[in-house]
């Protein structure tokens, strides 16, 4: 396991439960089969920023300042940053598309990765195009619907037409 793969364990860790040691978060690791020295997990911490918090009864806990949890942007956000920058949502199965004006798509991928919508599970953004993987058990259809409504846009195409000249298809 690299550093990193190990760092972003100890991130989800802290932010779905209250570590109040390093010795713990030891444990913890080991339980997931991650061999990790109090010094390494040490290091860790700083290099991620944690910092010991109190929490409510008094207790103390590792946290990170800018968990994902912490950033999730209110609805009304995702709604401004959608009704400004998206002009299309369009859906195959479980997959979304949110096409933007040239250079805009990071900013409606930012907003849907901090917004903590049910079923997403990660954007991937480009120039002008946002694509969106929507977890199983969720219909894309209904996500993209979702999305465009929120975006003010009518409904989702049903689907990217192709080119009509066979030989510009794949």
């Amino acid at each position: 396991m690299t550093k990193h793969q190990r760092q972003h364990r100890i991130a989800k860790l802290l932010e779905t439960q209250a570590v109040s040691s390093q010795s713990q978060l030891v444990e913890l690791l080991a339980a997931e089969g991650i061999d990790a020295t109090q010094t390494t997990v040490s290091r860790d911490l700083e290099e991620l920023g944690a910092l010991k918090v109190r929490l409510p009864g008094g207790d103390g806990a590792y946290a990170l300042p800018e968990l994902p949890t912490q950033q999730i942007a209110p609805q009304d956000h995702l709604r401004r940053v959608l009704g400004e920058w998206a002009v299309e949502v369009t859906h195959s199965h479980n997959l979304v598309v949110i096409r933007t004006p040239p250079g805009c798509a990071h900013v409606v991928g930012s907003a849907l990765d901090r917004s903590g919508l049910d079923g997403l599970l990660g954007t991937v953004a480009g120039d002008d195009t946002v694509m969106i993987v929507v977890a199983e058990g969720h219909r894309g259809k209904k996500f993209a619907a979702g999305l465009a409504s929120l975006a003010g846009l009518n409904t989702p195409a049903v689907g990217a037409k192709g080119p009509t000249n066979s030989a510009n298809s794949y």
